[in-house]
């Protein structure tokens, strides 16, 4: 028999996990055209007809490593800071926070005369995306383990979604900025799946108007669960009181997770690498390039790694990855990135169908590192502290790719400055 109300919360965390991701989703796909699209910038990639004969490397003064580091940063500041007092504010003021985040991040790019501007924009974007991350990750704990494989299959739903929309709207006509201000549904879509789909159990603290109840009170989760004992009831919930954690505490309990941590980094380093540093500079003639333009080949190939990404986002409830597996992440998809640097620099795959197979694999290798890594977590930490594990070892992923924004600019910038073979 179903249960609904379970039901009701898996859907509720897919479409959370959708909406979470979706900005952050469309600026990275709409990076080229936030470094070409502004008032007294020139472009050299956005013409609507392929080229027949490449005779250079067609690089932008910016690369979309810098899109990438503004999309990241503000999040690596938030899940390396926020677990440690984030605990006391309320999942519905963060979800409120998050909401406005995300809608004026599509404002600021759409309207933006800038670069600087742009960039903020796309900053928005980010904290948005890293506070919900932090949030609705430990907010799983309070719901069946199910919740876990829902929301990164939204996250790679909102990669998949995100990034196909913006590339098949453009690619139809509408600019950029209108294209932006068309996505301004999910964040309403995200307000209703908090404040309307999700069941909220007793466990999870919810203030009123009052201001004195805008901080979560010491020891909540203990008195909840007294109250509920002393009345006989059965809280419908499958969390546990959590453990009060001290600052030294919190940072011990990172120890036992870096065997999963430091994995789910690397494979999101190498990840970005591509994505960012290294695809940007693949491009292909028409013969070669199946006749897309090459503004939007840099959007399809934010698809195809898209479609990687969802469909191994969407299957720890088909296939859990044994932990030999997942520490053989990092090694594929470090070998991926290599193969990926040596076409950047000598441009020698034959068909651009090649580059999409690969970008896919690429793809499939990024999202079982994060759903597997977030599930084995969930099962394998203490119940009274899941919670916080949860939200701190999102600290992996956004560290890895971090490091690779870093790295990828100066590596543009030096294959960039590299004399460009024929294709």
């Amino acid at each position: 028999m179903v249960n609904w109300t379970n039901a009701r919360d898996i859907i509720a965390f897919w479409l959370l996990g959708l909406c979470n991701n979706y900005g952050y989703v469309i600026m990275l796909s709409a990076a080229e055209d936030i470094l070409d699209n502004q008032k007294g910038t020139g472009s050299t990639n956005t013409s609507n007809t392929c080229e027949t004969d490449l005779t250079s490397r067609h690089c932008n003064s910016v690369s979309a490593g810098a899109v990438l580091l503004a999309d990241n940063l503000p999040a690596l500041v938030v899940q390396t800071t926020f677990p440690f007092f984030m605990h006391r504010f309320p999942f519905g003021f963060r979800a409120v926070i998050v909401f406005v985040l995300q809608a004026a991040s599509y404002f600021i790019v759409a309207y933006s005369g800038s670069i600087a501007m742009s960039l903020a924009g796309v900053c928005m974007a980010s904290l948005g995306q890293g506070i919900g991350e932090i949030t609705f990750l430990a907010m799983a704990a309070h719901y069946v383990p199910g919740t876990i494989a829902s929301w990164s299959s939204g996250t790679g739903g909102a990669g998949l979604i995100g990034s196909f929309s913006y590339a098949f709207i453009t690619q139809a006509g509408l600019s950029p900025s209108n294209t932006l201000l068309a996505q301004l549904f999910i964040p309403v879509v995200f307000a209703g799946a908090y404040f309307f789909l999700l069941t909220i159990p007793p466990t999870v603290y919810s203030p009123t108007f009052h201001p004195k109840t805008w901080i979560i009170p010491d020891n909540y989760d203990r008195d909840v669960f007294e109250a509920a004992e002393a009345r006989g009831d059965v809280l419908n919930t499958k969390k546990v009181p959590q453990r009060e954690l001290g600052v030294m505490e919190r940072l011990k309990l990172i120890v036992p997770l870096l065997y999963l941590m430091i994995p789910l980094a690397t494979v999101y380093c190498a990840e970005y690498m591509i994505n960012q540093g290294l695809t940007e500079l693949i491009i292909f003639n028409c013969s070669q390039g199946l006749n897309l333009p090459l503004s939007s080949q840099y959007r399809w190939y934010q698809v195809i790694y898209q479609l990687g990404v969802f469909i191994s986002r969407s299957s720890v409830k088909f296939f859990e990855m044994p932990l030999w597996l997942i520490w053989c992440l990092p090694i594929l998809q470090c070998a991926n990135m290599l193969f990926f640097f040596f076409e950047a620099v000598y441009w020698f795959t034959p068909t651009i169908i090649i580059i999409f197979v690969l970008i896919v694999f690429e793809g499939l290798l990024g999202g079982s590192a994060y759903v597997n890594t977030y599930n084995k977590i969930h099962k394998k930490v203490s119940p009274d502290v899941c919670e916080y594990s949860l939200s701190a070892a999102s600290m992996g992923n956004s560290l890895g790719t971090n490091i690779a924004a870093f790295l990828s600019i100066p590596l543009y910038n030096w294959v960039c400055g590299m004399k460009a073979p024929h294709r």
